[in-house]
């Protein structure tokens, strides 16, 4: 699982443009010659055995960077101790993880999106939705117990991409005099259809449906459901398709 966060976290660092990278001329040579091959320098560490450590993407993978003690040679891999555990771990974390989640985290919450479940939930989740998807329904069903606890709010970042009629129906959704009851309305009829589809979508529903849509391409993703949740850790994770039962309540908090 944190293995996964470090691929997720790297995949946002290239989304959003290696945002936390220092400027090139701070490096030494040789971490300014994995720059110049690709590598994101996200920043520096203290590494044990006189080496100054590094946290870098590249193919959206975060690695750990070492610098010797001369300055002339980097060596790229996972540092472990005596005891076989991993040192690099930490501080890629703190580097790559812990920030992209916030720059993340608000790039989800900006997005348009209907609330499922009471503002005052403690847990929020974010899950890109389809009106069409069957998935996205049974991952709505599946939550229920969250849901009517008040415990969790999830909140639908509507797209529209799996049928001709998606854009429209998630265009009713968006623009309904109560989205959030018109969302519920509209799952728990999802199997004859759900809500109707606008025919002609208006100019400031079609932005945001855009809008939403070019956030999910940018985060790496093309396929709903697209779930982003924080882990104990506060780092963000992400699954796609309805979770599991057994995953639901790493999904959704204790039931």
């Amino acid at each position: 699982m944190r293995k996964y966060s470090f691929i997720m976290a790297a995949l946002l660092l290239a989304a959003t443009g290696a945002a936390l990278a220092a400027p090139a001329a701070s490096w030494p040579a040789p971490i300014k010659a994995l720059e110049a091959q690709g590598v994101d320098i996200v920043g520096r560490f203290d590494a044990p055995g006189g080496l100054q450590g590094y946290a870098g993407v590249l193919q959206q993978k975060s690695m750990a960077i070492y610098l010797t003690a001369d300055g002339k040679q980097a060596i790229v891999g996972t540092m472990l101790d005596a005891k076989g555990a991993n040192l690099s771990e930490a501080p890629l974390e703190k580097l790559v993880s812990k920030p992209m989640t916030e720059k993340t985290w608000n790039l989800l919450e900006k997005s348009s999106w209907i609330a499922d479940g009471s503002k005052d939930a403690k847990r929020v989740i974010y899950t890109f939705t389809d009106p069409n998807c069957p998935y996205c329904n049974k991952f709505w069903n599946d939550a229920r117990p969250w849901i009517k606890s008040g415990k969790v709010q999830i909140r639908h970042i509507m797209v529209g991409i799996i049928k001709d009629s998606s854009s429209g129906k998630a265009a009713a959704l968006l623009s309904a005099k109560d989205p959030q009851a018109a969302l519920n309305q509209h799952e728990l009829q999802h199997a004859s259809g759900g809500i109707k589809p606008l025919g002609l979508i208006p100019a400031n529903i079609r932005t945001q449906l855009d809008s939403n849509q070019q956030l999910m391409q940018q985060l790496g993703f093309f396929a709903t459901p697209t779930v982003f949740y924080k882990d104990a850790g506060g780092i963000l994770q992400t699954t796609q398709g309805a979770p599991r039962a057994e995953m639901l309540s790493t999904v959704l908090g204790p039931r």
